[in-house]
């Protein structure tokens, strides 16, 4: 997407759940992500937890961020992650993670009340994983898939987009073409969560998704910003010196706002109940 966050779910060309080498490259800095990545919005956790059972099975699950808020709002919650210094990660916070692709990954029998994926069912199979969800899903169980857009203000969008096709014009995200505006980006997200409830649909195990809409915003300064940008799927890769090239123009960029800048997020989620028995 213009604002090179992880690839857009669902967005064209090579389908992200093949691209294992950007999906499991944020563990590089484990701490930093943990630290930057914006947390989930509270209307979206409690919905979640709100009339289920305990158990959730939290898919991708990271360092754990939305593990940790789920947590907090009173459920039990296991983690899997494909990348052993983000389960790690996840582990020291208090989340019991194992380690292995949500395709991959055995559930030796364990059946939860609810699935979900926080900024990660890009990277899987959206048919396959649907399909397992319900597999392992109990009677009334929901998957939920939740995603932001983290799309910033069109000044520090081109900044960053400009940089990248100069210091890495190689990288995928840097041959997008189009407008950096928030809006372009939630349209591409709209469009990565249609394919999701497409997939989840296909699968036959569920009932019709719904989709969810969560509007807020967190201000940002320039340090708290630039401690974000090497977090995302364009940049985890990065080499170093390129990185500090890139941070330096969006940092610049940033300054000319009054060196700070307030995000208006959207998150999006589908949800979708396991399909009873008739």
């Amino acid at each position: 997407m213009p604002t090179l966050p992880s690839p857009a779910p669902g967005s064209s060309g090579p389908q992200p759940h093949r691209q294992r080498h950007i999906a499991e490259s944020f563990g590089v800095d484990a701490d930093r992500y943990d630290r930057a990545r914006p947390r989930y919005p509270d209307a979206l956790i409690d919905r979640i937890a709100a009339g289920r059972g305990p158990d959730v099975l939290d898919v991708g699950t990271g360092t754990g961020i939305a593990a940790r808020q789920l947590r907090d709002a009173g459920c039990r919650v296991l983690g899997v992650e494909p990348d052993e210094r983000m389960a790690e990660q996840a582990r020291r916070t208090g989340i019991d993670t194992e380690v292995a692709t949500f395709e991959e990954w055995d559930p030796a029998g364990r059946t939860f009340d609810a699935v979900t994926a926080a900024q990660s069912w890009h990277w899987i199979d959206p048919l396959a994983g649907a399909a397992k969800a319900a597999r392992i899903l109990r009677p009334g169980g929901r998957l939920v898939l939740f995603a932001h857009v983290i799309a910033p203000p069109q000044p520090i969008a081109q900044a960053q987009l400009a940089a990248l096709r100069r210091v890495m014009p190689e990288s995928p995200f840097a041959a997008r073409q189009g407008d950096a505006s928030p809006e372009r980006a939630l349209e591409v997200y709209r469009t990565g969560m249609a394919t999701f409830a497409d997939g989840i649909r296909e699968s036959g195990g569920f009932a019709a998704p719904e989709e969810w809409r969560f509007d807020w915003q967190r201000p940002y300064t320039r340090a708290e910003w630039l401690d974000l940008v090497p977090t995302t799927g364009a940049l985890t890769r990065l080499p170093q010196d390129k990185l500090a090239e890139l941070l330096a123009e969006v940092g610049a960029a940033i300054d000319d706002l009054g060196g700070g800048f307030t995000m208006n997020y959207v998150t999006l989620a589908v949800a979708a109940g396991r399909a009873e028995p008739s």
